[in-house]
């Protein structure tokens, strides 16, 4: 999971043709689909669920891997229903649980990869305390698409890579484009969220192929 992946985020497509556009992507060379869940309870908008997490693995199988970003009070009450939709990596919130290790234990169970995310106002303690797949750094307060880049969080990359180490992914969402994508790649991130930048455009291939020729710095 260390290569630099561009991970559109479908929170930002358009859902009356959400499987066109994400094959759109597929075929400029995404192979992670980033997946925004939001309960209106940790985040004011609801969006999606497990449902949508069935219909994509339905649909497109094994070419993609889905990655799943709860944005959920008490994520592990769904942890189950995620992975026996098909999710490959599950990432909750520390704010969201207080029982971090316990939930990446109960999402590995599954043999899905397991992944802990951090807001732009939290410490990041917890990865020296639980081990991770996937460490997910906030670039914007979670909750809305088409928010700035926060400019303080290449600093709070680079530290998370100096705590989790050379080989774990580390993956950005919030306002990563073509102009922030190079910044983070720098910090350490492998992973790269994009929604807005992706699906917000005309053409949402020349976007990520964009965005991808700028992290190759």
């Amino acid at each position: 999971m260390s290569s630099i992946q561009i991970a559109p985020s479908i929170l930002s497509a358009d859902f009356a043709r959400l499987e066109q556009q994400v094959a759109t992507v597929i075929e400029a060379g995404v192979t992670w689909i980033h997946v925004d869940v939001m309960d209106g309870v940790f985040v004011p908008p609801i969006t999606m669920g497990p449902i949508v997490v069935q219909a994509l693995r339905a649909a497109f199988g094994d070419r993609i891997v889905l990655d799943c970003h709860l944005m959920i009070d008490r994520p592990e009450r769904q942890v189950d229903a995620f992975a026996q939709a098909g999710a490959d990596v599950i990432t909750f919130h520390a704010e969201a649980t207080a029982h971090s290790h316990r939930v990446v234990q109960a999402i590995r169970e599954h043999g899905v990869k397991a992944g802990i995310a951090v807001c732009p106002g939290t410490p990041l303690q917890v990865f020296e305390e639980v081990d991770v797949d996937l460490a997910l750094c906030m670039t914007v307060n979670p909750g809305w698409g088409g928010q700035p880049f926060i400019p303080t969080s290449p600093a709070k990359i680079e530290r998370l890579r100096s705590i989790i180490g050379p080989d774990v992914a580390l993956e950005v969402d919030g306002g990563v484009d073509a102009t922030t994508a190079p910044k983070v790649v720098r910090a350490g991130a492998t992973h790269l969220v994009a929604g807005s930048a992706v699906f917000g455009k005309d053409d949402p291939a020349g976007a990520v192929r964009e965005i991808a020729d700028a992290a190759r710095l």
